[in-house]
């Protein structure tokens, strides 16, 4: 993927963090995924006083994504920091939405972190999760 995409991509992450719902952690995450038709879906985390309940901004953006009939992905981008705060280098996903990514996602998915334009790095799926569970691979 190009640095122009890449940087739309973070630019949009800024923009969903504004949505977070965060009464209780107080550490907003925006997600901006984009499919393989050029669709980009925004994610927020979203907190729940009944913390199982909580949903990650990364979860949010692929199910936003998937309800709307999508299921094929080239990249998400993904920036956090505390609320009121600058953003950090790196808000990596957790293991939960690192799944997630695999149930739709090959190896060469790109995870863009940043905390501006000029600070971007990007991970493949292999790299974040090298040894995730693959049904489909699993059953052949």
């Amino acid at each position: 993927m190009n640095k122009k995409k890449r940087e739309e991509l973070l630019t949009e992450a800024i923009e969903a963090r504004k949505n977070a719902y965060v009464p209780y952690s107080h550490f907003q995450v925006g997600a901006a995924l984009l499919t393989k038709g050029g669709k980009i879906y925004r994610g927020c985390n979203i907190e729940n006083a009944a913390f199982g309940s909580t949903m990650c901004a990364e979860r949010t953006a692929f199910f936003k994504a998937v309800s709307e009939g999508e299921k094929a992905f080239e990249a998400i981008a993904i920036v956090g920091g505390p609320e009121g705060k600058e953003l950090i280098p790196v808000c990596d996903p957790c293991g939960n939405c690192r799944q997630v990514m695999a149930e739709f996602c090959k190896g060469d998915f790109e995870i863009i972190f940043g905390s501006s334009k000029k600070d971007i790095s990007v991970y493949t799926l292999d790299q974040l999760l090298p040894l995730r569970f693959d049904y489909n691979e699993a059953m052949k």
